[in-house]
């Protein structure tokens, strides 16, 4: 069972839309559709709801990603939360826009808000949903690549795999981690294209051939 749902990114109107901030776009969305309110709680420095359906807490640290573990330590240490009870949402630059994934434990890929996280719980062993946004351009920074915004296609893509990612979240909050992990990572297959029968060619119409003058003569009755 997952009793703490974490998204991450930073704070502040000038990160809102980039790509770093895509566990918050998660988690806002999820709040929203279940008219949670997401508060300011300056004991965890983050903006903190209650998901009454399931229990689960959600969480947003107010600190910068690097610094994202301390309000994760302090609210899962208060409630006694085992890592393996956490789900943290994050941006992954792995995946293309459009795929979400899930794992549980493994390395952190450089990624600054796992890192801090992992190191202050002691533990990798929390959950990650993964949203894809993207390798940068080759010669580009990832670090610079995240914190900015998406192009609208790209963040159209993003918004479908974190709407998939949000109709299985009620199987993460009740425990069923790999049946939720199946379906996400089940690619939607598209429809089997339609057989068009041969099309039937009309014999072309040919226009009739323009005599000359000479052979218009020649071809008259005497």
């Amino acid at each position: 069972m997952i009793r703490l749902v974490v998204g991450l990114g930073n704070p502040g109107k000038e990160y809102e839309r980039t790509r770093h901030n895509a566990g918050f776009w998660l988690l806002e969305r999820f709040a929203a559709a279940n008219a949670v309110a997401l508060r300011k709680d300056p004991k965890f420095q983050a903006l903190v709801g209650r998901h009454e359906a399931s229990g689960a807490w959600l969480l947003e640290p107010q600190s910068f990603m690097n610094a994202s573990g301390r309000a994760v330590q302090m609210l899962a240490g208060f409630f006694k939360i085992k890592p393996e009870e956490i789900l943290v949402v994050h941006d992954e630059l792995d995946f293309p826009p459009g795929v979400a994934k899930m794992k549980q434990g493994g390395g952190i890929a450089g990624h600054n808000g796992l890192k801090d996280i992992s190191q202050r719980l002691g533990s990798h062993d929390y959950w990650r949903l993964r949203i894809g946004v993207g390798k940068p351009p080759a010669g580009d920074d990832g670090a610079d690549y995240v914190l900015q915004r998406p192009p609208a296609e790209e963040k159209e893509a993003i918004d479908a795999a974190i709407q998939k990612a949000l109709d299985l979240l009620p199987m993460m909050l009740a425990g069923d981690m790999q049946g939720a992990m199946n379906k996400l990572h089940t690619e939607d297959k598209p429809p089997a294209p339609v057989k068009k029968e041969p099309e039937k060619k009309e014999a072309a119409v040919k226009e009739p051939e323009k005599k000359g003058l000479l052979g218009g003569l020649l071809g008259r009755k005497k």
